[in-house]
C-alpha cells in the first residue's frame, strides 16, 4: 500500500491534527478489532486483506513512532486517513449502526463512531 498522497512541509501540521482527530481508537483498541472476523468482513479486497485493514495496520505503525521519526509516506498515509473518515463518515446507515458494515469499515481506518 504505497500509493499515499504527497503533504507538504507547510501542511504536515494541519494534516497531523486531522490525523488525530479521525482516529479516535487507541492503539490497543485497533490492534485487538483488526484481529477481528468482522474487521476482515468489510472492505474491498485486491489480495487477501482489503485495503481498510492494511491502512488500520499502518496507522498502528504510525502511533508507534514519534513524531520526528515520521516518514513522507507516513504523512500521505494521514491525510489519506482524514480524508476517508471525512467522507465515508457523511454516509452512515439510518439504523442499527453499531452492527453495520459502515462502522465496521471506519473502524478499520482508526474511527469508532460510535465513541464520543
Amino acid at each position: 500500500m504505497k500509493d499515499f498522497p504527497h503533504v507538504d512541509e507547510d501542511d504536515r501540521e494541519e494534516v497531523l491534527d486531522g490525523f488525530r482527530d479521525a482516529v479516535n481508537m487507541t492503539p490497543k483498541e485497533l490492534e485487538a478489532w483488526l484481529d477481528t472476523d468482522e474487521s476482515a468482513s468489510v472492505g474491498d479486497t485486491n489480495d487477501e486483506e482489503s485495503t481498510g485493514h492494511q491502512m488500520g495496520r499502518k496507522i498502528l505503525e504510525i502511533k508507534g513512532k514519534k513524531k520526528a521519526d515520521y516518514t513522507d509516506d507516513d504523512y500521505g498515509a494521514m491525510k489519506k486517513v482524514n480524508g476517508y473518515v471525512a467522507r465515508h463518515s457523511k454516509q452512515g446507515p439510518d439504523d442499527d449502526v453499531e452492527n453495520s458494515r459502515w462502522r465496521y469499515s471506519l473502524m478499520n481506518w482508526g474511527h469508532d463512531p460510535l465513541k464520543a
